[in-house]
């Protein structure tokens, strides 16, 4: 039998974890008191139908007067914060995100801004932003011509 490798019981996601520590720690040595707070992505899918584009948002926990969803021609930003919750007891793992968050996207196409309509359900921030009449798909008709090609000889 082969002897295991040097390490090999260890747990990968604990090494992570402390690999990030060390980094944090890194960090606030260099700069100097705490990190500066880092705006992360929350996830999120977009779907695009033949009169709008719909954009869903996971966003657990957050109460909607926490978040900020602005359009600007063509590009909408949701911003916002996940507060910390205030606890009882010591905290001996977190994995959950807290902090100032921004979710950016650049929508192909022309859209509407002044009927864009967001709402908040069970963790889930869905914004639909209807396109403008000009960018929506239009079908032509085709029409036939009856064409008389009279050959005289």
């Amino acid at each position: 039998m082969q002897d295991r490798p040097v390490g090999w019981a260890r747990n990968p996601l604990t090494e992570f974890d402390q690999l990030l520590s060390e980094m944090s720690g890194l960090i606030e040595s260099t700069v100097g008191g705490a990190a500066p707070a880092v705006v992360w992505t929350p996830l999120a899918d977009v779907t695009e139908s033949d009169d709008a584009f719909h954009v869903e948002i996971e966003l657990p926990g957050v109460k909607s007067k926490d978040i900020d969803v602005e359009a600007n021609g063509q590009e909408l930003v949701v911003t916002g914060e996940i507060k910390e919750k205030e606890r009882k007891g010591v905290l001996r793992r977190s994995t959950r995100r807290t902090g100032a968050f921004e979710y950016r996207l650049r929508l192909p196409g022309e859209v509407d801004t002044e009927k864009i309509n967001a709402q908040m359900s069970d963790g889930v921030l869905t914004i639909t932003v209807p396109k403008a009449e000009v960018a929506k798909p239009r079908h032509v008709e085709i029409s036939e011509t009856s064409e008389s090609t009279g050959s005289s000889g």
